[in-house]
């Protein structure tokens, strides 16, 4: 084995990948998105999109890592050596680094946030939108807050996988779950909180648009990590065995599950206080302390929330910061502490723009988007979905069909009759689904 780490334990594994599925994805752009395209008929559009095609995009990516095991380029390069197919690893390390380097910015502003609300700075706050509008144009502010976040993750990945990633989410995942459930106790104990969860619960697809059934179909494929060789990287960490199909299922169940938290958690306040659940990315930053103000001890859930929103942000930071170590390092751990300071900082380097965007720079437009923005539609409507599409014709393609099998029945003889149904959605259904997503992201439909 190159790999000089692996996993300690299954719930470890478990932990540290949905960790990095879950993140902003579930807990601030599918609550959003979520208000804006048609609540219930959405949320249950993406439960059924995520079992029927982004789970098996997601064992994918797992047989493709354990079998090698290697990280994202080798492990692609030792399937197909000396082919143009490793491209999709070094397509998914450029991807991680591009989005840590504006997702980072994001975990600023939570930072920035969760310490005002600690000390006292977001008591008594008469206008939220300006509040968050002077926060994310202070340079000063968001430099630092951004560098800090990135400082934290730093941290974390060149402790290693064991000392790192996996004590860290080990605590951080439980942390936020019990969170949730203080934060969706409040929620729901408020006046008129369940027709915020009717809205959120109840399909009613009389509102349901084409539109919102593709962001329903590209919120599954992308909530859970895949096509940027996240997981890859990490399955390539675990032992023969480990049921890969059972593992997938976990994981995209627990991300339907914070979801769905996120969910709960978020529109019966909204509803009961009167807000919009159409609000946008605004949700986070405007709607909710302005919701959370008006409550008993509403100063509490607030923090309890933004500490949350901090945990899931960072749990997917580590996986990003860890595809781009492990493919520099080549399972050498002796230079990880090396490679994720420098990795870190070149990250941090380029990211200074987005966390300038809406200050200093914010008459610089690429086409007609601000840096952070134009990094998001890079990220988000090409990098992804196409990394998404690469990965739907390579493993079921290139790689061996009794390899397939062996990965797929390893760990557990039960799971044989289901691997015809994997190899069919994953051959024919998956690429023509991925295709109708990217084409629809570009704005060509």
């Amino acid at each position: 084995m190159s790999q000089q780490e692996q996993w300690t334990s299954k719930i470890g594994f478990i932990l540290a990948s949905a960790g990095s599925a879950i993140g902003i994805g579930a807990i601030w752009k599918l609550p959003y998105v979520a208000g804006t395209s048609g609540g219930g008929a959405f949320f249950l559009l993406f439960i059924l999109f995520t079992a029927i095609i982004g789970l098996p995009l997601l064992l994918a990516e797992f047989v493709l890592g354990r079998n090698t095991q290697k990280e994202a380029i080798r492990a692609y390069d030792a399937v197909a050596p000396k082919s143009i197919w490793k491209g999709i690893g070094y397509l998914g390390v450029i991807t991680c680094f591009i989005l840590l380097s504006f997702y980072s910015v994001v975990g600023g502003w939570i930072l920035q946030y969760l310490f005002a609300s600690v000390t006292g700075g977001l008591s008594g706050v008469k206008d939220y939108s300006t509040l968050f509008g002077n926060t994310i144009a202070n340079p000063t502010s968001a430099v630092i807050a951004q560098f800090v976040f990135l400082l934290l993750t730093i941290i974390v990945v060149s402790r290693g996988i064991q000392n790192g990633i996996e004590k860290a989410n080990n605590i951080l995942m439980p942390a936020l779950f019990v969170l949730f459930i203080a934060i969706i106790i409040r929620s729901l104990t408020l006046d008129g909180a369940m027709e915020g969860v009717k809205f959120f619960l109840y399909p009613d697809f009389t509102n349901l648009t084409s539109e919102a059934i593709l962001f329903a179909m590209g919120q599954a494929f992308f909530s859970l990590s895949v096509g940027v060789s996240v997981m890859v990287t990490y399955s390539s960490y675990l032992t023969k065995q480990q049921n890969l199909p059972k593992s997938a299922v976990s994981i995209a169940g627990l991300n339907i599950v914070i979801s769905l938290l996120a969910g709960l958690a978020i529109f019966p306040a909204v509803f009961s206080m009167g807000g919009e659940p159409a609000e946008g990315p605004g949700l986070l930053f405007v709607v909710l302390p302005t919701i959370f103000e008006q409550l008993p001890f509403g100063l509490v859930f607030q923090t309890l929330f933004l500490a949350l929103f901090l945990f899931a942000t960072l749990t997917s930071a580590f996986s990003m910061l860890e595809i781009i170590v492990a493919s520099l390092a080549k399972g050498k751990s002796g230079k990880r502490i090396k490679l994720s300071w420098i990795s870190g900082v070149l990250i941090f380097i380029v990211g200074i723009p987005s966390a300038l965007s809406f200050g200093p720079l914010a008459d610089v437009m690429i086409f007609g988007k601000s840096i952070f923005d134009a990094a998001d539609f890079l990220v988000s409507n090409i990098l992804m979905p196409l990394g998404c599409l690469l990965l739907a014709l390579f493993v079921p393609w290139k790689m061996k069909k009794a390899v397939l099998i062996e990965e797929f029945q390893q760990g557990s003889n039960n799971v044989k009759k289901w691997f015809a149904l994997w190899l069919l959605v994953i051959r024919y259904v998956a690429p023509v689904l991925i295709i109708i997503v990217f084409v629809n992201m570009l704005g060509f439909l």
